[in-house]
């Protein structure tokens, strides 16, 4: 199934180009996202009117998203949680819970730009890369600290 990028896509493309797709993934995941349109005759033709407007839209974003990894690059981030005689935590810091708390500091992501490959349950300091868009991330530093009783 051929479609037409209408943002950039990790391990696929940028925003504008025809690629090639598995059928369910285009059906199922891409265009239902707003990732991508399916490849017709008429997207096509309009696909090269509206180059200029995708491209200008990329660069919008990436300058965006680039204000936002400085504004990250400098960020420390400080979780509180409940501990057993261990220092294991009852629970874990998620990466829900990281764009939770980044968005109470003003900051909107979606959960999954934060790369964590497993929840943490132990104190101590921590570091994640924040992917915002292709070529522009962020290291964002946090603590997780034991709750006072």
């Amino acid at each position: 199934m051929q479609i037409i990028l209408t943002q950039d896509v990790a391990n696929l493309g940028k925003a504008g180009e025809l690629v090639t797709v598995r059928p369910g993934y285009g059906r199922n995941y891409l265009v239902p996202r707003g990732l991508a349109v399916t490849a017709t005759l008429h997207n096509k033709n309009q696909l090269e009117h509206e180059r200029r407007a995708i491209e200008r839209k990329v660069a919008k974003e990436r300058a965006s998203a680039t204000e936002i990894a400085t504004r990250l690059n400098g960020m420390t981030l400080q979780f509180e949680r409940r501990v057993g005689d261990d220092e294991k935590l009852f629970g874990s810091v998620s990466n829900r819970d990281i764009a939770d708390q980044l968005k109470r500091a003003g900051i909107e992501l979606d959960h999954r730009v934060i790369e964590l490959d497993q929840a943490i349950k132990a104190l101590g300091k921590y570091e994640v890369i924040v992917r915002l868009a292709s070529g522009v991330h962020a290291n964002l530093k946090f603590w997780v600290v034991g709750k006072d009783k």
